[in-house]
């Protein structure tokens, strides 16, 4: 059968216009990005510094006119909801960002507990999940398909450089208390593990439980144990009340190790922080040489510039999350499609080729993060010094710190 020459002109033109309606509307198209944040409660904090570091990501990506993928530029479109930092309310509010919010790929929320929640749904909905905080060993472990740590290290490997340093000064006893929740308990049980190793004997390993507000038996039991060294593995408010109460109760510790110790908001505790050891990826002294995404200094700059009024300024959660971006931004750019399958491929490929704020990326096939190590801080008189490891370090160690009544 004949078409007349008229009529084939006329598809020719009506498919050409398709086309071209086609592009336009793929050349403006989204990615969207769904993540929780809690506005309130006890991850607040730290939930809305990393979704200033993930904002940094996203302004940097879309003024540079978005994610190229099949030579199509796709800005980020972010969605957010508010998790209240309870775990009971993730899942609903990750299924809603998936089936309502029609999110592409999924950033992990604040911390392990969080994260853990949030895993099980994305995965049962066959999502992207990066996760930026969170560190328990057990996500790695439940099979998930599509989640990949982007910077943030497995718990199992977090406490390391603070046992190390520990073994470096000296340290024979270790008290160790920690809440009964995955990244806390993770952590602890990794730093016992090292502390082992290097000969530190662990005379006092005892949980609590969430919303625990009086320490002060637990730190007089550790004071008892003759211990040279107090680790209190927890959150950040957690640790701040130990502090103010181990001034309090005049409790001396030759070393005192809390994870967020050197974080902006904890030292505003003042005179409780002083001679603190804790850990960091966030520091001006600390540079790694990058390859993806933009480097501390300008991070930094741009923080200041998108977020004038805010209550703190940049920190490691803030890096974390901010690295996290940039690694996800490579691994579109490579799988060169949103297909959660090829997504994860792409972060395994990747795997060892990337380095971003935070350090050199790596992980393993579950996706758990072997890399991004911290470096080790002290509260000195003067202000916050590296102490270990010594190739970074900008400043010796103060070991045994002095008594509250010397300070």
């Amino acid at each position: 059968m004949k078409i007349a020459r008229r009529t084939l002109l006329g598809m020719a033109g009506a498919a050409a216009l398709m086309t071209g309606a086609f592009a336009s509307s793929a050349a403006q198209a989204d990615i969207t990005i769904g993540m929780t944040v809690s506005q309130t409660g006890r991850f607040a904090l730290a939930a809305q510094s990393g979704e200033r570091g993930f904002k940094i990501w996203i302004d940097d990506v879309n003024s540079r006119g978005g994610i190229d993928i099949g030579g199509t530029k796709h800005k980020i479109k972010l969605e957010t909801l508010d998790d209240r930092s309870d775990k009971a309310l993730v899942p609903r509010v990750y299924e809603t960002l998936i089936k309502d919010k029609k999110v592409d790929i999924l950033m992990g929320p604040f911390g392990s507990t969080l994260t853990a929640a949030a895993a099980n749904t994305t995965e049962s909905f066959g999502k992207f999940l990066v996760i930026w905080s969170a560190s328990s060993d057990k996500i790695y472990e439940q099979g998930h398909k599509h989640v990949v740590s982007a910077t943030q290290i497995a718990a199992s490997r977090l406490g390391k450089p603070g046992a190390d340093a520990m073994g470096a000064l000296g340290v024979k006893k270790l008290a160790m208390i920690y809440l009964d929740e995955p990244f806390p308990a993770g952590t602890a049980a990794g730093v016992k593990k090292r502390a082992e190793e290097l000969g530190i004997e662990v005379v006092m390993f005892e949980k609590f439980a969430k919303g625990t507000k009086d320490f002060s038996v637990m730190i007089q039991k550790a004071l008892a144990s003759g211990a040279d060294a107090f680790y209190p593995a927890s959150y950040e408010g957690d640790q701040m009340n130990i502090a103010r109460q181990m001034r309090e109760l005049d409790a001396n510790f030759p070393m005192t190790y809390m994870f967020y110790g050197s974080q902006p908001q904890f030292l505003g505790i003042g005179q409780d922080a002083k001679f603190l050891y804790s850990q960091t990826l966030w520091h001006p002294k600390v540079r790694w040489k990058v390859n993806a995404g933009l480097d501390r200094d300008t991070v930094k700059k741009r923080y200041e510039k998108l977020f004038p009024d805010a209550k703190y300024p940049a920190d490691f959660q803030t890096a974390l999350a901010y690295g996290a971006g940039a690694v996800l931004e490579e691994i579109v750019k490579k799988a060169q499609s949103l297909d959660p399958a090829k997504l994860k491929q792409a972060a395994l490929d990747l795997s060892k080729k990337l380095t971003v704020i935070t350090g050199p990326y790596e992980i393993q096939d579950n996706g758990k993060q072997i890399q991004m190590e911290f470096v080790v801080m002290q509260n000195q008189p003067k202000g916050l010094e590296v102490v270990y490891p010594p190739s970074v370090a900008t400043g010796k160690a103060i070991y045994p710190v002095p008594n509250y009544d010397k300070r």
